[in-house]
């Protein structure tokens, strides 16, 4: 097996960092979606898909004008979202990995719960109405904005309106009631925090998969988001050994167990790194 990283994988980390490099409220949060999916589609150019989204924002605010009443707005969206153009939760194919393509989800139509709540955000603020994300345990909603902020949004199931009994209700469902509902679950999430749970969902699908070339540029991109973030460390260490990267895997591995020496994990870690110092011919501590 090739021991090199992934080619391509310094212009994909590049591309990342210069579409998050804004403060999160001035960050364009569908260039930066379809920048993760660069990693997939060298060739994607992201200015062809937010031109697609523009255009369904000016359709929008033609038909509303000046309304902003919450319950006209979401109407308007869901009728044109998921009524005229058909987009819908792929309950089928959950975990297919194009559900988490921004590009793959306009072309297809079909996303999971954080991409169709991407598209619904990205249409809201070009029209006036910008919803905020909420990252609700294992089902990312969106909420109106003030004054109607205690207004969610399920984009997932055709945009079905909530309170927050309702959401309550929903964590419960979807834990199968191993999940107690905290309030601040509702809080708004910033944009990073979604491109993170993006690509969450890709290094768990790719993982799972064993894809692990895939991995680690996903990986990649989220220390891109938090560069000291040390399970991401490690679990590069891991997915670099895999690759046969040993010296690459080596020094994560011993960088996550210097600063995290009492970790649940340290000695699983400590013989991982024993294992790839005999592979280096080193002697193991």
């Amino acid at each position: 097996m090739d021991t090199a990283e992934p080619s391509g994988l310094s212009r994909v980390a590049a591309s990342f960092a210069r579409a998050v490099a804004s403060p999160d409220e001035e960050l364009d949060l569908a260039l930066a979606s379809l920048a993760i999916a660069q990693a997939e589609y060298a060739d994607l150019v992201p200015r062809t898909y937010v031109l697609k989204l523009d255009g369904l924002g000016y359709t929008l605010k033609d038909r509303l004008g000046d309304q902003r009443n919450p319950y006209a707005v979401i109407g308007a969206i869901n009728t044109y979202l998921f009524g005229e153009l058909g987009f819908k939760g792929n309950v089928d194919q959950y975990y297919d990995p194009r559900n988490t393509f921004l590009n793959d989800v306009l072309d297809r139509r079909l996303g999971i719960p954080i991409t169709l709540s991407t598209i619904y955000m990205e249409l809201g603020r070009r029209i006036g109405f910008p919803f905020g994300g909420v990252g609700l345990p294992g089902h990312f909603l969106i909420k109106c904005p003030e004054p109607y902020n205690e207004v969610f949004v399920d984009p997932f199931n055709n945009g079905a309106i909530l309170s927050a009994d309702d959401c309550a209700e929903l964590v419960r469902r979807v834990s199968g009631g191993q999940v107690e509902f905290q309030e601040h679950f509702l809080a708004t999430v910033t944009k990073k925090q979604m491109l993170a749970r993006m690509l969450n969902n890709l290094k768990g699908v790719y993982l799972s998969t064993q894809q692990y070339p895939k991995a680690l540029v996903i990986v990649q991109l989220l220390l891109t988001l938090s560069p000291w973030a040390l399970p991401e460390i490690r679990d590069r260490g891991m997915i670099r050994s895999y690759l046969r990267d040993y010296e690459g895997g080596l020094g994560d591995l011993e960088t996550y167990l210097q600063y995290c020496p009492a970790a649940d994990d340290a000695d699983v870690v400590r013989h991982n790194i024993d294992s790839l110092k005999r592979l280096l011919g080193r002697q193991p501590r």
